[in-house]
């Protein structure tokens, strides 16, 4: 059947409304269609909860980096970054097209806080982190870039798509499909409650109460356009990093969001401020905690397809670590 792939655009507004165009132009002349800031260009928290649903509806997210952050959500970071975020952690797969030259970019369209101006750096490195990204110049340049990348992206990781109803199967098939999809799913679901009760025997293992020490560094905008890498280190238990970052795994975060909000967490206390940029922890000390936390049968992870047809490392909290997490973080009569 021939499918056609809906695709969301995400990038700042004003300073990248022609950009936008050759864009959208690209990808309809694929025989995709295209979802974006055009549905609702003012952007601001109510309308957040209908710019996930217009995401969830989404095979693959398209993303333009100019010279500008962008208006901030009261996370502290823009609503740009804030759509990319989702769209990983739902596991889209991502095309990242960067401007290649900000010096370049008119005054007007450039970024004058150098506040924001640092937390675009950080996005980029964000973005540029373990994929794949084009860089361009001026919009001309968009159309052929959209292309090339979207089409290599389609043929290696091929999504649900959309069809016309006057071709998809009979009834009676799609209702036996819908019951092996539904068996599936119980089946898997079996799957996972039988994993979350097995708690890992290893021999000599730290008690949690332990401590480890967690080595970090993060970068901060200098005079020009130079940098400045700061290393930071803490040292606290297994019990209170577990007590820190469980009840952001109850969503179930991929891999990367986990990592990143280690970081973020533990930069936050031995340095404090919003100051910063590509924040991150030691890899093999991540991938410790990882396997330690598993071991105390705490968590789980898994690599799974997603809804959307692309494959991600997510982690899930045991029912171990879900009593754990609620004795840790609850406030008692008195506190």
């Amino acid at each position: 059947m021939e499918k056609r792939y809906q695709v969301f655009v995400s990038s700042t507004y004003a300073d990248l409304k022609d950009e936008r165009q050759h864009v959208l132009q690209a990808l309809m002349e694929m025989d995709c269609i295209p979802a974006g800031m055009e549905l609702f260009p003012a952007a601001d928290e109510e309308q957040w909860e209908f710019i996930k649903k217009i995401i969830d509806d989404c095979d693959y997210y398209l993303l333009i980096i100019g010279g500008r952050y962008g208006s901030v959500a009261d996370e502290g970071i823009s609503y740009t970054e804030k759509e990319f975020d989702y769209a990983v952690e739902n596991g889209l797969k991502v095309v990242a097209l960067i401007h290649e030259a900000p010096d370049e970019i008119p005054f007007g369209k450039s970024e004058q806080n150098p506040e924001l101006r640092e937390k675009l750096l950080g996005f980029k490195d964000k973005v540029m982190d373990g994929r794949l990204v084009r860089f361009w110049k001026n919009a001309e340049e968009l159309p052929g870039l959209v292309a090339l990348s979207l089409t290599k992206t389609i043929k290696m990781y091929p999504a649900i798509g959309w069809v016309r109803a006057n071709n998809i199967a009979s009834e009676d098939m799609l209702v036996e499909i819908n019951n092996l999809r539904k068996e599936n799913a119980d089946l898997a679901s079996a799957v996972t409650k039988l994993e979350s009760q097995q708690k890992p025997t290893v021999d000599g293992i730290a008690d949690i109460d332990s401590k480890l020490t967690i080595h970090g560094s993060y970068k901060t905008k200098q005079t020009g356009y130079s940098e400045r890498k700061h290393d930071f280190e803490h040292t606290l238990s297994w019990r209170e990093l577990f007590a820190l970052i469980s009840p952001y795994l109850v969503e179930h975060p991929s891999d990367s969001a986990v990592k990143l909000k280690i970081a973020s967490t533990l930069k936050q206390i031995v340095v404090g401020g919003s100051l910063g940029y590509s924040i991150t922890i030691d890899d093999q000390e991540f991938k410790t905690i990882t396997i330690q936390l598993k071991a105390y049968g705490l968590v789980n992870t898994k690599y799974t397809q997603t809804t959307k047809g692309g494959m991600a490392l997510f982690w899930y909290l045991t029912k171990t670590g879900e009593q754990l997490m609620i004795e840790s973080r609850v406030v008692r009569d008195g506190a």
